[in-house]
Order: structure tokens, then C-alpha cells, then sequence
């Protein structure tokens, strides 16, 4: 699929096994229950997916499984990012010749760079694949914030450099980045709290964890910025905010999979060192997913 993308992304959790191994049956329902639910796309090895925790060859099979599973029903980001230049271009190649659609370069999360070695990490990788990219900017794990500017440079001057997910939680940083160089990278926020104004402030869209959970209800509050209905829009983002805000205040990953399982779905536990949540916010995640009335899918 080469449509631009815009809308709802769904950032894939992983399921894995009682044993710790990818769950590839259940990631094929997770894959289902988000196109079931109306997103505009779904994204592999994500952060919320636990790609930092898993192998080249785990990585590879999760973006096979979802590519094959989507089979072309919604576009596939392949996140592709990796602490090394030339892991980041053998795992962006491979998502290529796999049928994804868009490629995701986070930037290399361990060792500090300058913004000039990260800048370099981005035009070499791009430029070892023909698909578009979506830069993912996440200065709280990198340690490096891709600035408006610098965002705006890189795609004026690599072609296939289309996207960014901007996961700052600055809304200043956005809009910026929809003002200032809309006209050359198209911006998705990364933080799902901010879906209402982000979009409202002409975003792209947005790319959230939380669509493992209530795809239809996000995918609602988008329809209804997109249709110009904001009144609409305010009150059923009024009924799903309580469960976002619980899950963006708790450890991320792990309030995904237990509210995918208070809502009956199998995601097992985050793979370790990460560890479960505490009594007391588990049971709120739980009681505030299991309470919201399913929402049928949104029309395209």
C-alpha cells in the first residue's frame, strides 16, 4: 500500500506465551480485533510491541506474522530501529522484501549520540530502502529529541522520509511540526492522551497502544475531528479518557496487556526484567476497560 497514511495506528502489544515465547496465534487476533475495529493501520515491534526485548530473528517473525495477517486490509509499519546502523538496514530491508508498507526508524537508544550522529543513523537507513519512513522521535528512551527543524530538513532532503511519530508528549513540539513543515512530513503524536488535540490542531493522527484495547472508540473520536463534529467528538473522548489517562500514568506496556486481558483477551505478561503492575492500579486498569461498552467499528 502506497495511500498516505492518516487516522488511528494501532502500536501492536506482543503477546507472548505462559512460557515467554511470541504467542503468533494470539498476535494474529490482535491483528484482527484492531481491523475489526476500524484503525488505519497497524504497526510491528513497536515500543508497546517490546521490540527492545526481543531477537532479530523474534522481530523478523512478528513482522511477518502481522504483514500476513493484515494481508493487506490496512498498511503494516514495520518499526525497524536498532542500536546499530547496520542492524537498523538488515531489519528495514528484510520488512521491505516482507510486503510492509511504511518503515519506523527509531533512533539507537543505548549509546548517547549527537544529534549529528543521529541524523547520519537516519539519511543512511533510509537511504538502503525505497519505502517511505516515518522517523519516531522518543527522546525519554534515546536520549535525543529530533527538533522541528531538524525534522524538517531531513525531509526536505531525502525523498522517502515522509512520516514522524512524535512521542515528546510536548503539544508545543507538534505543533510546530503541523504548522511549520506540514507541507513536507506528515506528523502522527505517539502520546494517546493527546489524540483529541492533536488532531484537532491538524495532525495527521495518531499512533497508539491503547487501540490494542478500544480500537472502534478511538477510531470514533478521529471520525467524528475529521467530520468537523468536535461536540461529538468531546463527549465520547469524555467516556474513553479515564482509561487512557489510567494507562498513560502506569508503566506502559504492562497496563496494555492487563487491560487486553480484562476485556478477555490473552496477551500474557511483559517478557522480564519488566514486571506486573501493583495491586492498586492493575485493578483500576481492569475495572475501567472491563466497564467500557464495545463500540462497533467506525465506517471507513
Amino acid at each position: 500500500m502506497s495511500a498516505q497514511l492518516s487516522g488511528v495506528l494501532t502500536a501492536l502489544a506482543t503477546p507472548f506465551t505462559p512460557e515467554g515465547r511470541i504467542d503468533v496465534e494470539n498476535l494474529r487476533r490482535l491483528v484482527d480485533r484492531s481491523v475489526d475495529g476500524g484503525v488505519d493501520g497497524v504497526v510491528a515491534c513497536g515500543s508497546t510491541g517490546e521490540f527492545a526485548a526481543m531477537s532479530g530473528a523474534e522481530r523478523r517473525l512478528v513482522v511477518e506474522t502481522v504483514i500476513d495477517q493484515a494481508a493487506g486490509r490496512v498498511p503494516v509499519i514495520a518499526q525497524t530501529g536498532a542500536v546499530s546502523t547496520a542492524e537498523a538496514i538488515e531489519l528495514s530491508r528484510h520488512a521491505q522484501d516482507a510486503g510492509a508498507s511504511v518503515l519506523m526508524l527509531v533512533t539507537p537508544y543505548y549509546e548517547p549520540l549527537t544529534i549529528e550522529e543521529t541524523v547520519r543513523y537516519l539519511r543512511t537507513v533510509a537511504g538502503a530502502v525505497d519505502l517511505p519512513i516515518m522517523l519516531y522521535n522518543l527522546p525519554g528512551a534515546t536520549g535525543v529529541n529530533l527538533a522541528p527543524e531538524t525534522v524538517g530538513q531531513l525531509a526536505g532532503e531525502v525523498d522517502n522520509i515522509r512520516y514522524i511519530k512524535d512521542t515528546s508528549g510536548d503539544m508545543a513540539q507538534v505543533c510546530k511540526l503541523v504548522h511549520h513543515y506540514g507541507d513536507v512530513i506528515s506528523t502522527f503524536v505517539g502520546s494517546d492522551d493527546l489524540l483529541l488535540a492533536s488532531i484537532a490542531e491538524g495532525a495527521a493522527g495518531v499512533m497508539a497502544g491503547t487501540a490494542n484495547v478500544i480500537p472502534a472508540e478511538l477510531v470514533s473520536v478521529h471520525r467524528a475531528l475529521v467530520a468537523g463534529d468536535l461536540a461529538r467528538a468531546r463527549a465520547e473522548w469524555s467516556r474513553i479518557y479515564p482509561l487512557v489517562d489510567a494507562m498513560m500514568s502506569a508503566p506502559f506496556i504492562q497496563a496494555v496487556k492487563e487491560a487486553l486481558n480484562a476485556v478477555g483477551f490473552p496477551a500474557g505478561r511483559p517478557r522480564p526484567p519488566l514486571s506486573g503492575l501493583d495491586a492498586g492500579t492493575a485493578g483500576s486498569i481492569s475495572s475501567l476497560a472491563a466497564g467500557l461498552r464495545p463500540r462497533a467499528a467506525a465506517a471507513r
